[in-house]
């Protein structure tokens, strides 16, 4: 079983090393809803711990002023920044457990929805045949 486990990260992984080269994105990063970083990719060797849980709480704010606002389940949150770079933040769910996929677009005009979403339905394979 841990052999499995341990492969079944490795694909996650994959799948956002493939994912920020198509997409050209310097960094991605994989977690659950409480934080803990399931996998990353990274070419500027950032922590991916630190960043799985800035991302969490962002997360969970970004919930919690939805309801306060009366919006609807959230889809995406994004913070564009001065130099060009977008942070997006995707939450989904993968059976019963929230996930958080993460990217750094270093121009907030490429497009990235599509090569996001083609990682999602990736992760979503991997975690279907490895968590059942």
């Amino acid at each position: 079983m841990a052999s499995q486990v341990n492969s079944g990260f490795d694909l996650l992984e994959s799948i956002l090393f493939e994912m920020n080269s198509i997409g050209k994105f310097p960094k991605s990063v994989l977690t659950d809803k409480e934080g803990l970083p399931l996998a990353s990719a990274a070419s500027d060797g950032s922590n991916a711990d630190r960043e799985s849980a800035v991302v969490a709480s962002i997360q969970k704010t970004a919930i919690q002023v939805s309801k306060q606002l009366g919006f609807t389940e959230l889809d995406e949150i994004s913070f564009s920044y001065h130099d060009g770079q977008q942070l997006v933040i995707i939450p989904f769910n993968v059976k019963d457990k929230v996930l958080i996929l993460t990217a750094t677009v270093t121009d907030r005009n490429q497009p990235y929805r599509k090569i996001t979403n083609n990682a999602i339905a990736e992760i979503i394979k991997v975690w279907d045949y490895y968590w059942k």
